[in-house]
């Protein structure tokens, strides 16, 4: 049943998904925390999901210390003061990741954030961030947004969240997608912050200077990677979606600021055009590209570029007041992602799945049946896939700004302890991740056990 409430709440406590644009109901505290976890956790009896492959193993044993997977095998011993979680032949599986999101801005309504205090906002990030990992998504992209301070507070166990590799600040340029700006806010002199720059979540930057100033201050902050928006957006309220923002100059700039630091530039993009000059530039990463023709497929398969792609659900364009330029701007990419997902396996591109969410509680609640409405193009072992293993794969990309050093989305031997115990074989069954709260039985993040229902010792 896609897109039916899942609340992802911690074991017993149930919560309504708030409605859009009012504050989401608090979060449950974990059951477990870092200090009350064993250093070492062996699961007994599960069947391996292992994020590669798409099928799912006979019983074996997996023994994780710290935050490592160190060995899976079967018949393993049990050692002296391990915390053992018997499985009954259950699936364990990598944790969810989503290559599109946004922390700050996943929850509020836009009205609110553009008005609202931040420190409200902030709060509201982090109970949204809790249930995103109770939904079992241990790791998050986060591609636009001042999520820093979030971060912190998650990797220092101020509260229970997923890894965030952060973007920081989208960077646009004047009346270009991020631009909220009104007219009373022109001109703005060069090199000044406009106000919506302020507090971190957009940056405006209109010249190469600009630019390679911009991408150093988000890797001043500890990004993971740069985003810019190279195109018009769906809730820009200035730019048209055939709208090229950035100059190829300006692009360039970007790339060489990024690959100073080891790290990449991810681009929203949606038409042709905009994908094509993004991809001349050096950019390694497409946002969308819901609107491109088959031949910048073709090119996207030349160069080897990652497309991160997102399947808009139609309740997305309910943040957006019918009629209104926005939503017709919607409905064109919510007609065109159909045959962008063609073209995606047409072609064989390296494809990674986010969802995009902005403005809405109530939407951000449907992770799991965003990520199952997948099986419109992919089998449920190629979703879980893409959302595992091959995500995973494209946070790879930061290289030495990867915050969190290892493998995610895998489940394999030296790789980081993000896992799930699943009651059922999602596999088979892919509405299993739409009930978080009844299918995961077990959320470990980072060798952390974030909810145990089991009843384990």
């Amino acid at each position: 049943m896609l897109f039916a409430a899942c609340t992802g709440d911690v074991v017993t406590h149930e919560t309504a998904a708030p409605q859009p644009g009012t504050a989401p109901a608090p979060a449950p505290a974990p059951t477990s925390t870092a200090s009350a976890t064993p250093q070492v956790v062996l699961f007994r009896n599960v069947r391996v999901f292992d994020g590669v492959s798409g099928s799912v193993s006979g019983a074996q044993d997996v023994l994780v210390r710290g935050n490592r997977i160190e060995r899976i095998a079967t018949g393993l011993e049990t050692e002296s003061g391990a915390h053992v979680i018997d499985g009954g032949g259950r699936v364990l599986m990598p944790g969810l990741i989503d290559a599109h999101w946004h922390s700050m801005m996943a929850a509020p309504s836009l009205g609110a954030i553009l008005t609202g205090d931040q420190r409200y906002l902030t709060v509201i990030a982090g109970a949204e961030s809790t249930r995103t990992l109770m939904r079992g998504f241990t790791s998050v992209r986060d591609v636009g947004g001042n999520s820093f301070g979030l971060k912190q507070a998650v990797d220092e166990g101020v509260l229970p969240g997923p890894r965030i590799y952060g973007s920081g600040a989208m960077i646009s340029v004047t009346s270009g997608h991020g631009d909220f700006r009104q007219a009373a806010n022109l001109p703005r002199t060069m090199g000044a912050p406009g106000p919506t720059d302020l507090e971190g979540d957009t940056a405006i930057a209109d010249s190469p200077d600009e630019v390679r100033m911009r991408v150093r201050e988000q890797l001043m902050r500890g990004a993971a990677q740069i985003k810019l928006t190279a195109g018009g957006g769906v809730s820009s309220p200035h730019s048209p979606l055939d709208a090229i923002t950035f100059t190829p100059a300006e692009l360039r700039a970007a790339v060489e600021a990024a690959n100073n630091w080891g790290t990449y530039v991810t681009v929203h993009a949606y038409t042709s055009q905009a994908v094509r000059e993004a991809i001349d530039a050096g950019v390694k990463v497409i946002e969308h590209g819901s609107l491109m023709d088959e031949d910048t497929a073709r090119l996207i398969a030349r160069h080897g570029v990652w497309l991160s792609i997102q399947p808009f659900p139609v309740e997305l364009g309910n943040a957006f007041p019918p009629g209104s330029v926005e939503r017709a701007k919607f409905d064109e990419v919510f007609t065109g992602n159909n045959h962008a997902y063609d073209l995606a396996k047409k072609h064989g591109l390296k494809t990674a799945w986010g969802t995009d969410v902005l403005f809405s509680a109530e939407l951000a609640a449907q992770q799991g049946a965003i990520l199952a409405s997948l099986t419109r193009w992919y089998t449920p072992a190629e979703t879980l896939v893409m959302a595992t293993g091959t995500n995973g794969e494209l946070l790879q990309l930061s290289g030495k700004r990867n915050p969190y050093p290892g493998e995610v989305g895998v489940v394999k031997e030296g790789a980081l302890a993000d896992l799930l115990l699943v009651d059922g074989d999602p596999t088979v069954d892919i509405s299993l991740i739409t009930r978080p709260e009844q299918s995961f039985k077990v959320i470990m993040k980072d060798g952390v056990v974030y909810k145990d229902t089991l009843g384990n010792p």
